[in-house]
């Protein structure tokens, strides 16, 4: 039987940066301390992102610019892909582009059908500063590429076009925790 802590069980769930905010719209800065605060984060972004009930969490959505996302989310064959990644960076994305559900924390309640990638890459380190590559396909993929667009200052809105782009932003603005949202 493994003996480890639940990720998250020591953080601190955070109020989640919501669309208008600037913190989502900032590039995020490069981790360079790995030191005890940047684990405190992690098992923060954890706390968080369980509390809210989500698959993936980027800094930012919590206030912090630094370039850190957890992720807790299946494949489209359901297995299960926890972790972290510091310092992300998406290195491939490829394979049919696929328009799926998604949505987003920073946007409760707000999903429309967003193209990405099938298959997505993304290379970082962890928490101690070691090499870390992470592949992922299907629904995972779509997470990786998400969190990702997080840490350079995006939203999943910003994929959408058209109809279906007016039509997400409409109901952010108009969704009970908007305040000026029209982002």
């Amino acid at each position: 039987m493994r003996r480890s802590t639940i990720p998250g069980s020591s953080g601190v769930a955070h109020p989640i940066r919501l669309l208008g905010d600037p913190a989502l719209r900032t590039p995020c800065e490069e981790v360079t301390v790995f030191d005890g605060s940047l684990a405190t984060l992690v098992e923060d972004l954890f706390a968080t992102m369980y509390a809210a009930r989500g698959v993936g969490l980027a800094a930012n959505q919590i206030g912090v610019g630094l370039r850190v996302f957890v992720h807790d989310c299946p494949d489209d064959e359901d297995r299960r892909h926890l972790g972290h990644i510091v310092n992300p960076r998406l290195v491939e994305a490829d394979g049919v582009t696929v328009s799926g559900p998604e949505g987003c924390l920073s946007l409760p309640g707000i999903e429309a059908a967003t193209p990405r990638y099938d298959r997505a890459v993304v290379t970082g380190t962890t928490l101690t500063g070691e090499p870390l590559r992470v592949e992922g396909t299907g629904f995972f993929a779509r997470c990786l590429q998400h969190e990702c667009d997080h840490l350079d200052g995006g939203l999943f809105t910003d994929r959408l076009t058209g109809l279906r782009q007016r039509r997400a932003l409409r109901a952010a603005r108009r969704a009970p925790w908007a305040a000026g949202a029209g982002d």
